[in-house]
């Protein structure tokens, strides 16, 4: 059984009001929860702009959706599948359109910050943090790239995000067993990628 926290209690009530009719309560989900759906559809999909606008869409299908949600499930799991569901038809999408490549690197994520508002920092690093880290970077971001669609869900939910096994599988519609699984062939397999940079 999971515990209740007080921020799932606060996107509990905030959905209540939600769905009683009372719109603003979005914007009050959206400044918690905005920057970490924005991250982590940035590492799913390794492109901001992509991102931004699924990042945006999530919070949409939230508004639309308001009535399907359970008020005994955590709101961050049931918004966390709306992006994951979203981030894999656009994955979809973009196997039909290959011209577009899967490896764009992260860069200002001015554009990002503007579109949905305040609450998304810029992920740009510093100069100094390009300059030392960036090869590094941009190393780990093709091979997540480059990993199969579930297993990439998987490492990024559970390394990334620091989700639950658990909590991964209710997002991806899974079990904690075929998670694991992902995990440990996703690790196997960055490990092989980035032989020379880290351990993973």
């Amino acid at each position: 059984m999971s515990i209740i926290t007080d921020a799932d209690a606060r996107d509990r009530e905030d959905m209540q009001k939600l769905i009683a009719g009372h719109d603003a309560a979005l914007n009050d989900l959206m400044e918690r929860h905005a920057t970490p759906v924005f991250h982590f559809l940035c590492r799913l999909t390794g492109n901001e702009a992509d991102a931004s606008d699924l990042a945006q869409e999530t919070f949409v299908r939230v508004f639309k959706s308001r009535a399907s949600f359970r008020t005994d499930q955590k709101f961050s799991t049931w918004l966390f599948t709306i992006a994951a569901n979203l981030g894999r038809n656009h994955f979809r999408w973009r196997a039909r359109h290959p011209n577009i490549s899967l490896e764009t690197p992260l860069g200002d994520a001015g554009d990002a910050t503007q579109t949905l508002g305040n609450t998304l920092p810029s992920a740009a690093p510093s100069p100094n943090e390009q300059s030392v880290a960036g090869e590094r970077a941009e190393a780990v971001r093709q091979a997540v790239a480059a990993l199969p669609e579930d297993l990439r869900e998987a490492i990024v939910l559970c390394e990334w995000e620091e989700r639950s096994v658990a909590e991964a599988a209710a997002i991806l519609a899974s079990t904690p067993k075929a998670v694991e699984s992902r995990l440990y062939r996703a690790r196997r397999m960055l490990r092989e990628a980035l032989q020379g940079f880290l351990t993973v």
